[in-house]
């Protein structure tokens, strides 16, 4: 399969440390499916505000939600220029010297205007994707939204067209000048471990699979 490439724009162009940036549609997507949440930067009429939400993606788009009432979503609306960001935090990296420790990461950097999803199919389509994201086979058992729920919940969506990814892994990066100073250096790894499913004290249903597989399944 040939690699999609974004090209970067003057917004998206990784200047510091460019070697650890990609422009390719893979390494975006998997940052982004592997997130259930992002940070959206916009500003208003009161300042600037970053506010993290609920995210998924369908294709080529950012998907995420919100009740009609929402000031950040109606602010979305209104052609405004956003900045999506999402980051897995995967260790921390401890080198020879002070100024070298830094960190192993996944990040993804969006830019653009959300657009309203309308069409009341699309976005019936758009909240199954959601729940299938929290809990595969869950959306078969659960009561559907009610057109009462829908009319009051607005979804937006962000082409993925105009993003950089940056992305470090691996060890410290010693000066050869600090090779001889004695002390330990290596990584100390976040493993993002999942628990075991805890029943509400209401339930009064047997484990179904998908809770019963989320210890075993990677974060």
């Amino acid at each position: 399969m040939t690699a999609v490439a974004l090209p970067p724009t003057p917004r998206t162009r990784v200047r510091r440390v460019a070697e650890l940036a990609s422009y390719e549609q893979a390494a975006l997507y998997a940052i982004v499916d592997a997130a259930y949440l992002c940070h959206i930067a916009f500003r208003d009429e009161h300042g600037s505000h970053c506010i993290p939400t609920a995210c998924w993606r369908i294709d080529g788009h950012l998907y995420i939600h919100g009740s009609n009432g929402s000031r950040m979503l109606k602010q979305l609306v209104n052609d405004t220029d956003v900045c999506v960001t999402i980051t897995h935090l995967d260790g921390l990296v401890l080198a020879r010297s002070a100024f070298n420790h830094t960190m192993n990461y996944r990040s993804a950097m969006v830019y653009g205007r959300f657009e309203k999803v309308s069409d009341i199919g699309q976005q019936h389509a758009a909240m199954d994707a959601l729940m299938e994201k929290l809990a595969p086979g869950r959306l078969a058992q659960v009561r559907g939204g009610s057109a009462k729920e829908y009319a009051a919940t607005t979804v937006l969506r962000i082409a993925l067209d105009e993003c950089a990814v940056k992305q470090r892994k691996g060890g410290p990066l010693d000066d050869a000048g600090d090779m001889a100073h004695v002390v330990w250096t290596g990584e100390l790894p976040f493993t993002h471990g999942r628990g075991a499913a805890i029943a509400d004290a209401l339930n009064t249903s047997a484990l179904p699979a998908y809770a019963a597989a989320w210890p075993a399944e990677s974060a």
